[in-house]
């Protein structure tokens, strides 16, 4: 069985996990505290960033990514990426808009300020961070919403990596409750439809040690 090593709330370890329960492949998870920079674990991946997926046959993926791509290439019945030329290219599109552009605008600024530098011990979150994040995260809401305007989906007609990597973003956000939802029902209707999957239930029995999630957190119905 593949073991990922993980941090509970990271978007990127969420995606892989949510693609791994897509796809139905069996895993084990073991946490792997980053900030440490365990030699053993630097030598799995010199980046020194979660997720890694370790094979059975000891070899390790690195790179949300490049795991997902591999998972969907080598399993039985891929699912994520499932689709033709032109809807694959929007699928990538938004993976990479969630994976980089809401991650530099919004997750770094939320997740990296009020998460890790809290598991890390490297004091408080920065007010001017935090602030922007929340700013910017409302701009991407309303994209989301224009999105779901003309789609079942993120990306079209069947559910897809697009809306993994933005579910993976949007769920550690929502652990903390930095998303207003209700200001954005379609958006909302859309989460509600993607907890509510078989592959992102697990996700909601996470928990930060000493940080209780948002009331609503693991509500499917909100």
């Amino acid at each position: 069985m593949a073991t990922l090593l993980h941090l509970p709330l990271s978007p990127y370890c969420r995606k892989v996990r949510i693609a791994l329960g897509e796809l139905k492949i069996p895993f084990a998870l073991e946490e792997e505290p980053v900030w440490e920079r365990r030699e053993a674990f630097v030598a799995l991946n010199p980046a020194a960033t979660v997720p890694v997926l370790l094979l059975d046959d000891g070899r390790a993926l690195a790179e949300s990514q490049a795991i997902v791509e591999y998972l969907e290439e080598t399993a039985d019945a891929p699912a994520l990426l499932d689709a033709g030329p032109v809807t694959r290219a929007e699928i990538r599109r938004l993976t990479l808009w969630f994976d980089a552009k809401f991650a530099s605008e919004v997750t770094d600024y939320l997740y990296r300020e009020r998460i890790m530098k809290r598991l890390a011990g490297h004091g408080p979150p920065n007010s001017e961070f935090v602030r922007a994040g929340v700013l910017n995260l409302e701009q991407h809401l309303r994209y989301i919403d224009m999105l779901l305007s003309e789609r079942h989906w993120l990306a079209g007609d069947h559910f897809s990596l697009a809306d993994v990597a933005a579910g993976a973003h949007l769920s550690s956000l929502d652990y903390m409750g930095a998303v207003s939802w209700t200001e954005h029902p379609t958006a909302q209707e859309w989460y509600a439809r993607f907890k509510s999957r078989p592959s992102v239930r697990p996700l909601l029995s996470d928990r930060v040690p000493g940080w209780r999630p948002a009331r609503h957190y693991a509500d499917l119905d909100f």
